[in-house]
């Protein structure tokens, strides 16, 4: 079975999203649906069954897909989990309307992160059975209590990671697929948090989707980022995705990607 991967097409209210840590800076909608259909061709060529979740056209941020719901592998149960999340920012909680069906359909079992609670999916990072969150300006206390409650009984651990100098935790820091964490020293508050981390030498380079075969799916501006990862044996595939970095979107908030055994 090929993997999967949950997208949502960017809304025309696209250049009206939150920015928090960027200067704004205008933000061409036309150009920013053809960097999106580039990155979801890059993950169709990869061998990737693309599923579109349904618009969410008021939403500004909605095609952020990976804030709205977080995935695991459950390796004690028949059933994979999804976290239904609940964005730190009010204009961004009607987002997760219209997740739920989609990932039932896909056998996924459910959760959800309740009021007070506050989650972003773009705070999680998953490292093995160690998930890390970022305690910031988007994820409270309380969700990441909650989502520690959710994963303890599978035997995975939550380590709260205090941000302090980007929007999520995944703006700073990814991962490896061997479980190294990557990141761009100047941009993470702790390095010492990570059992592995290995610095890069730009701010995207710290943005990577693991599509398997040991290809690397990032941003097309982080050349230097891309030799150190092809001296490490891996294969970058370059996206550009400047018009969504303007509003501080990475390579991981396009998607959500399923994988089954």
């Amino acid at each position: 079975m090929a993997p999967r991967a949950l997208i949502r097409r960017p809304g025309p209210l696209l250049a009206g999203g939150i920015v928090t840590h960027l200067e704004r800076v205008p933000v061409d909608v036309d150009v920013a649906l053809e960097q999106w259909e580039a990155y979801t061709k890059a993950l169709a060529s990869n061998g990737w069954d693309l599923i579109s979740v349904p618009p969410a056209d008021d939403c500004p941020d909605a095609v952020f897909i990976e804030d709205a719901v977080v995935v695991f592998h459950m390796l004690d149960s028949f059933r994979d989990l999804a976290v239904i999340t609940r964005p730190g920012a009010d204009s961004r909680k009607p987002e997760t309307i219209g997740i739920e069906p989609i990932v039932v359909d896909q056998r996924y079992s459910v959760e959800r992160i309740e009021a007070p609670g506050t989650l972003d999916g773009g705070d999680v990072l998953k490292v093995g059975e160690t998930v890390y969150v970022g305690r910031g300006g988007r994820t409270n206390g309380d969700g990441i209590r909650q989502l520690r409650a959710i994963l303890a009984p599978h035997g995975m651990n939550v380590i709260a990671v205090p941000i302090t100098k980007v929007l999520h935790l995944k703006s700073a820091v990814t991962a490896l697929p061997d479980g190294t964490v990557i990141g761009y020293e100047p941009l993470v508050d702790d390095t010492r948090v990570f059992d592995r981390f290995r610095p890069v030498p730009e701010e995207s380079g710290a943005h990577v989707v693991d599509l398997g075969d040991g290809r690397l799916l990032m941003a097309a501006d982080a050349p230097r980022s891309a030799e150190l990862f092809r001296d490490l044996g891996y294969d970058p595939v370059l996206v550009d995705i400047g018009e969504f970095q303007k509003l501080e979107g990475c390579v991981t908030c396009l998607s959500v990607r399923l994988r089954r055994p």
